[in-house]
């Protein structure tokens, strides 16, 4: 999930028609974990269809970006690429934690505890190849533009908002502000907490701190990322009181400390991080028979529901093409 920086982004509380009529690139592994986890049985397993297929994440792209468009806003997905070698440590760590809670939730499964199953079987969503082939494939009959990353979904996201592709980022992680998105949303669920939406920009998080980015990533590094460890034993405030007296390397000379990746390498992993600067975004009307073929004839969705959700959510779509210039 990245670095937490909930208490010194000091994110401002918004309301829903702040960001209407905007474009927002929506970091698409981020959200679909959040399907993953949430829409699931009585007992925790996941939705799935009469093949066995998991149909959760469908269910929760059809849903919410369905309620995002129809509050006008344009939403685009941002795909994570092939994960940096620098983020292997993270990745085991991750999936040993699923493999233990896969092992809980058996036990507690066979003991007949729902509750207790339900709550470490959100703990072991997994992302297949199927699972975000599927999803891309039902965001283009939805006419929903996606893109894929090089590396981070996050960094290429940041990069579509600096280049004006999109007004804003959404995503529950911080690692934005490292990848220097101007603009971050979060919490954009649309399902009871829109009271939670919030806003943070770039700019007014350094001019508190009075960092600038480059201090921001130190700062990052001191305390541990994805892509590192950090230092025992130091805080955020602690990292916030060192890099005001001193430079990052003075640091970790003072505390004998040396990083196992050299530092201007991770650096630069949200500096110039790698990312996909060929894409294309083009908003399309919404093919209901390829929508009813794709989530009813295949994957058992109810077909008066479906129908009812393009037609009176996805309307917004269907409209003479806009510039993008005119949803920032």
């Amino acid at each position: 999930m990245g670095v937490n920086f909930k208490d010194i982004a000091s994110p401002e509380k918004i309301e829903l028609k702040d960001i209407e009529g905007r474009t927002i690139a929506i970091d698409a592994y981020n959200t679909i974990y959040q399907f993953l986890s949430g829409i699931r049985q009585k007992d925790g397993s996941p939705l799935k269809d009469e093949n066995g297929n998991v149909t959760s994440h469908l269910s929760g792209l059809l849903y919410r970006t369905s309620s995002i468009v129809e509050k006008g806003i344009k939403p685009i997905y941002v795909f994570d690429g092939k994960p940096s070698e620098y983020k292997a440590e993270t990745i085991k760590k991750r999936r040993e934690a699923k493999e233990k809670s896969e092992m809980k939730m058996k036990k507690a499964i066979a003991e007949g505890n729902d509750e207790l199953a339900r709550k470490y079987a959100i703990r072991t969503s997994r992302m297949s190849p199927y699972i975000v082939e599927s999803s891309k494939e039902l965001l283009d009959y939805m006419g929903i533009p996606w893109v894929q990353a090089s590396r981070e979904g996050e960094a290429q996201a940041s990069y579509m908002v600096q280049q004006k592709d999109a007004w804003a980022v959404s995503s529950q992680d911080y690692d934005c502000l490292l990848f220097g998105a101007p603009k971050i949303i979060r919490n954009l669920t649309l399902s009871g907490g829109l009271s939670k939406l919030e806003y943070m920009e770039l700019n007014k998080v350094l001019d508190n701190l009075k960092f600038t980015r480059e201090q921001l990533i130190d700062l990052a590094l001191l305390v541990g990322t994805d892509f590192n460890n950090g230092i025992h034993g130091i805080g955020i405030k602690r990292g916030i009181k060192l890099l005001n007296e001193k430079s990052l390397e003075n640091i970790l000379e003072d505390l004998d400390y040396k990083p196992e990746t050299d530092i201007e390498i991770l650096r630069n992993i949200f500096l110039n991080p790698n990312v996909n600067k060929n894409y294309k975004i083009k908003f399309k009307n919404y093919d209901n028979e390829k929508i009813i073929e794709f989530l009813c004839e295949e994957h058992g969705f109810g077909k008066d529901r479906v129908n009812n959700v393009l037609k009176n959510k996805m309307k917004n779509l269907n409209v003479s093409q806009k510039s993008l210039e005119d949803w920032f």
